[in-house]
C-alpha cells in the first residue's frame, strides 16, 4: 500500500480552501486508479493520512459531485466495523480519438478506466487535418447521441502519432497523416463544443501503462510502442513523465541504430523506425492488417525462412534502440507495446540476451523488459487519463 505524501499547507502557504481542493484532489486520483475494487474509507483513510471524519467529509462531498460512489463491502469483508467501499461514478467518462493512417478510433472511457464503448471509423486515404476534424466530430455527435445520451462527458483527449505543442496542443508533425502545424485539436473542440487536450501516442502510451497497467508503481519506465504510423516512445522519469520543452520529448524513433541505413521521412540516416517497421512483417506473413496478437500468431507459427530472417534482423535493431534508452535514461523497466511486444514474444530469450550484452552493465543489469498490458486498450486509457486532467486537478470545478 502506497502512502500519499499530503502538501504541508503551513510551509506552502495554503489555506483551509486550498488544502481541500487538493485533498479532493487526491482522494479522486486514488479511487480512479483503483479501478472497479475501488478503496475502503478504511483503506483511503490510510493511504492519504488523514482522520476518518476529514475522509467521511471528502467522500461526501465526491459524491454530492457524482464523481464517486459508495457501496457495501463484501460479505467476507466484514471483520469488525464495516468500512463502505468508494468507486469511481461510471456515468463520468472521457471521449478518447486516435488518428491512423487508415482510421479513426474514438472510444469512450469511464472514471476507473473502464473503456464503455469503442469505434473504428475508415478515414480516405492522405485525409487532411480539416477533414479529420470533419469525420471525427461526426463520429463523436453519432457516439453520444446512440449510446452517451445519459452520461457526463468531462472532455476529449487525443493520442496524436507525432509531435504536438504542450501549450496549445497544435500538431506540429505527424508525418504519416501527412500533418504539419495543424490545428486539429482547437477545431475539434470548435466542432463538437468540448474541451480538447491532445499528446503524442506513445507519450499517453506510457501514462496509461504507469496508472493501470505494466508500469503501476514503477519510478523509471520507458515505454516502446509499434504501430502503423511508426515507432513512438513515452519516458517517465522519477515518476513524472519527461515532456521536454514543449512536448517533444520521446521520440525514440529517430534514435540511429543503423548508420548504413535508408533515409528516414524525417532527414536523418538509419533512424530506429526505418529499420523496424510492422508493414515488412505484415508484407512477409501475407497480413494486409493485423492487430499486434495476430501478427504475433502469424510469427510464431511461420516456418518461413525469410520471416525468420526478418525477426531476427529486426530484433537485432530493436536490441540497438533499447542499449540506447537503457544507458542514456537508466530505467526500471522496459515495456514493448504494439508490433514491439509481438517481436518480443516471439524471441524473448534473444532480444534479453542482446540488450544484455550491449548494454552499460551497471545500466542494464537491473533493467526488466517486458510487455506493456494495455493491449490494444492502451492509447485509448491513456488519452482518458489526458482528458481527465483538468478534473483530477480540481474536482470541485464542475459543482
Amino acid at each position: 500500500m502506497q502512502i500519499v505524501t499530503l502538501p504541508d499547507s503551513t510551509a506552502r502557504g495554503l489555506g483551509n480552501e486550498s488544502l481541500r481542493r487538493e485533498n479532493l484532489s487526491n482522494l479522486l486520483r486514488l479511487v480512479h486508479r483503483a479501478g472497479a475494487s475501488g478503496h475502503s474509507r478504511s483503506e483511503l483513510t490510510a493511504l492519504m493520512g488523514l482522520n476518518r471524519s476529514t475522509i467521511a467529509a471528502l467522500v461526501g462531498e465526491l459524491e454530492t459531485l457524482r464523481l464517486v460512489e459508495e457501496r457495501d463491502p463484501p460479505p467476507n469483508a466484514r471483520v469488525g466495523r464495516p468500512s463502505p467501499i468508494v468507486t469511481a461514478a461510471q456515468h463520468v467518462v472521457a471521449i478518447t480519438v486516435n488518428p491512423e493512417v487508415d482510421a479513426i478510433s474514438i472510444a469512450a472511457i469511464a472514471l476507473g478506466g473502464r473503456v464503455v464503448e469503442r469505434r473504428r471509423v475508415n478515414s480516405p486515404p492522405g485525409i487532411d487535418s480539416d477533414g479529420a476534424v470533419e469525420l471525427t466530430a461526426d463520429a463523436i455527435r453519432a457516439l453520444i447521441a446512440e449510446r452517451l445520451s445519459s452520461r457526463r462527458i468531462i472532455g476529449i483527449g487525443v493520442a496524436v502519432p507525432g509531435q504536438v505543442r504542450a501549450d496549445d496542443g497544435l500538431v506540429r508533425l505527424a508525418p504519416h497523416l501527412g500533418w504539419v502545424d495543424q490545428p486539429f485539436t482547437a477545431r475539434l473542440s470548435q466542432r463538437t463544443g468540448l474541451p480538447v487536450a491532445a499528446a503524442n501516442d506513445a507519450s499517453l502510451g506510457v501514462r496509461a501503462e504507469s496508472t493501470f497497467g505494466a508500469g503501476r508503481d514503477i519510478q523509471d519506465v520507458v515505454y516502446l510502442n509499434g504501430g502503423a504510423s511508426g515507432i513512438g516512445g513515452g519516458v517517465i522519469v522519477g515518476g513524472r513523465a519527461l515532456t521536454g520543452a514543449d512536448g517533444y520529448a520521446g521520440e525514440l524513433g529517430h534514435t540511429l541504430v543503423n548508420s548504413a541505413g535508408v533515409r528516414c521521412h524525417c532527414g536523418a540516416i538509419g533512424c530506429f523506425e526505418t529499420e523496424v517497421t510492422r508493414s515488412t512483417l505484415l508484407d512477409l506473413t501475407g497480413l494486409t492488417d493485423a492487430r499486434a496478437d495476430e501478427l504475433e500468431q502469424a510469427l510464431r507459427s511461420s516456418t518461413d525462412p525469410a520471416v525468420l530472417a526478418e525477426v531476427d534482423r529486426q530484433i537485432g535493431y530493436l536490441a540497438i534502440a533499447l542499449r540506447n534508452a537503457i544507458n542514456t535514461l537508466n530505467p526500471q523497466r522496459v515495456l514493448l507495446g504494439g508490433f514491439l511486444s509481438a517481436l518480443y514474444a516471439v524471441a524473448p530469450e534473444r532480444l534479453d540476451e542482446l540488450v544484455a550484452q550491449q548494454s552499460l552493465r551497471a545500466s542494464g543489469e537491473a533493467v526488466e523488459l517486458t510487455r506493456a498490458e494495455l493491449g490494444a486498450d492502451i492509447l485509448t486509457v491513456g488519452a482518458g487519463e489526458l482528458a481527465f486532467t483538468g478534473l483530477f486537478a480540481d474536482p470541485a470545478s464542475l459543482a
